[in-house]
C-alpha cells in the first residue's frame, strides 16, 4: 500500500527532450531545486536519442550510435527517476497508473511523452522495414538501413513518402531525399534513377517563403512530385507502394527499387484515451501559457501536446522555459507570464553541404535568429545542423542553459 500512494509535487511523464528539458529548467527556477520540492520523471526507456541527427546518420554522414546517449546522465540532480511506463490518466484525482499497476499521485503534472510511430497503420511496412529496398530514419533500428539503401542503390526508382501530418519535424520526409539525389550524383547512378516524393499535403512546405527555395531545389534536382498522395499499404514482394489521393479517393500503385517511408504518427494511446486529451487525442493545452484547459494543475508541451505548430526539438527548447516558469508562478500563486509564440525550427538540408534554415511561428511568419536571408540555401547553416545545434542539446538544452 505504501508504493500505491507514493506522492511527488511534479510528476514529469516522458524522459524526451521535452520531459528532460523542463526538468532541468525547474532545477534552476525552483527556489531550493528538488531538494525542497520534489520531482519525478516517469520514462522507462534507459537511452536518450538525439532524433533530429537521424537525418544525417541516414544519409551516411554520422553512425547511429552518436546519438545515442544513457538516460541516467541526463536526469537532473535531485530528481527521482522512475522507470516505468504510463497506463492510464486521473486528472480528478491527481494520479497517474503506471503499467505495473502502480498509483502515482502528484500536485503538478507536466505531460511529455513524445509521439508515437504506427508503423501498423501501413499493411506491409512493419515486417518490411529494413529489408528489400524498404527503409525508414524513423526509430534507431531502422535508421541505418536507410544509409545502406542509398549507398547500394545502382539505379531505378527512388520513392520517399510524407503522411498525413502531424509527425516529428514536417520537413524530414524531403531532407533525406536530397541527400539520396546528392549521393546518387555522386555515385554516378542518378541519370539512371527516377526520384519520386509522394506527400500527403498539398505542397512541399507550409511557409512560403522557404517553400519557393525548396521548389527551385526540386526542380534543379529533377525530382517528380505527387502531392495529396498517401502512403496506405505496400506490397514487398513485389516491391509495389500503394497511394490514395485525398482528394479524388483513386488509389495508384507505383514501383519501386528502394522506398523511405515516413510512418504515419499520432500520440501516444495511453494519452488518446485519458481525459487530458482533446478530440484529436493531444493533451489539450493553452497554445500561449501550455497550462491544460480543464486542468489547471496539468501542463503539457512537445510532440503529444495540442500546441498548433511543428513538433521539432527546436520548438520544445523554447517551450520548456515558459512550462517552468509558468508552473513555478502556479506554485507560488502569482499570475501565469510567460508565453509561447509558436516558435519553430526546421534545418532543411537539401545536400551534403546546403541547408534552409527555417524558423517561423504560430502565424507561419519567419522569425529567424541570424542576420543573413535564411531563405537561402547555405553550407555555414548546414555546418551550424551538422556540429553546433548537437552540442547545444546535449551540453545546453538538456540541462537547461540554452
Amino acid at each position: 500500500m505504501a508504493e500505491a500512494q507514493v506522492h511527488y509535487e511534479i510528476l514529469v511523464v516522458g524522459g524526451g527532450s521535452a520531459g528532460m528539458t523542463t526538468a532541468a529548467h525547474l532545477a534552476k527556477l525552483l527556489p531550493g531545486g528538488f531538494r525542497k520540492t520534489s520531482l519525478a520523471i516517469l520514462d522507462p526507456s534507459d537511452k536518450h536519442y538525439y532524433q533530429p541527427l537521424w537525418t544525417l546518420v541516414g544519409g551516411g554522414v554520422y553512425p547511429r550510435e552518436v546519438t545515442e546517449r544513457r538516460q541516467a546522465d541526463y536526469i537532473p540532480k535531485g530528481a527521482t527517476w522512475l522507470r516505468e511506463s504510463v497506463a492510464e490518466f486521473f486528472p480528478e484525482e491527481n494520479y497517474v497508473l503506471t503499467g505495473s499497476g502502480k498509483a502515482i499521485h502528484y500536485s503538478y503534472l507536466i505531460v511529455a511523452p513524445g509521439i508515437q510511430v504506427d508503423w501498423g497503420k501501413i499493411p506491409g511496412l512493419s515486417e518490411s522495414v529494413g529489408k528489400n529496398g524498404v527503409c525508414s530514419n524513423y526509430s534507431y533500428d531502422t535508421v541505418s538501413s536507410t544509409w545502406d539503401n542509398i549507398k547500394n542503390f545502382k539505379g531505378g526508382t527512388a520513392i520517399f513518402t510524407h503522411p498525413i501530418p502531424p509527425l516529428k519535424c514536417g520537413g524530414a520526409p524531403q531532407k533525406i531525399m536530397y541527400l539520396a539525389d546528392s549521393h546518387f550524383r555522386k555515385t554516378g547512378v542518378r541519370d539512371k534513377s527516377e526520384i519520386i516524393y509522394c506527400s500527403a499535403i498539398a505542397s512541399i512546405f507550409q511557409v512560403k517563403r522557404y517553400a519557393d527555395t525548396l521548389d527551385k531545389v526540386i526542380q534543379r534536382k529533377g525530382i517528380v512530385t505527387k502531392y495529396r498522395n498517401n502512403l496506405i499499404a505496400l506490397r514487398p514482394d513485389a516491391k509495389e507502394a500503394v497511394f490514395k489521393h485525398l482528394d479524388t479517393g483513386e488509389e495508384s500503385v507505383l514501383r519501386y527499387d528502394m522506398i523511405h517511408v515516413t510512418p504515419p504518427q499520432s500520440s501516444p494511446d495511453f494519452v488518446k484515451r485519458s481525459p487530458l486529451s482533446n478530440q484529436d487525442g493531444w493533451v489539450e493545452v493553452d497554445k500561449f501559457t501550455l497550462q491544460h484547459v480543464r486542468h489547471a494543475n496539468v501542463f503539457s508541451l512537445g510532440d503529444a501536446s495540442s500546441l498548433p505548430t511543428s513538433k521539432t526539438g527546436a520548438a520544445v527548447r523554447k517551450q520548456a522555459p515558459v512550462v517552468a516558469k509558468n508552473l513555478v508562478s502556479l506554485i507560488q500563486g502569482k499570475p501565469l507570464a510567460a508565453t509561447y509564440d509558436g516558435y519553430t525550427s526546421c534545418p532543411l538540408v537539401t545536400g551534403y553541404k546546403s541547408l534552409v534554415m527555417a524558423e517561423f511561428d504560430y502565424d507561419q511568419k519567419p522569425k529567424e535568429s541570424f542576420p543573413i536571408d535564411q531563405s537561402k540555401e547555405r553550407y555555414s547553416m548546414y555546418l551550424v545542423k551538422k556540429h553546433v545545434v548537437p552540442r547545444l542539446y546535449w551540453h545546453g538544452m538538456l540541462k537547461g542553459r540554452a
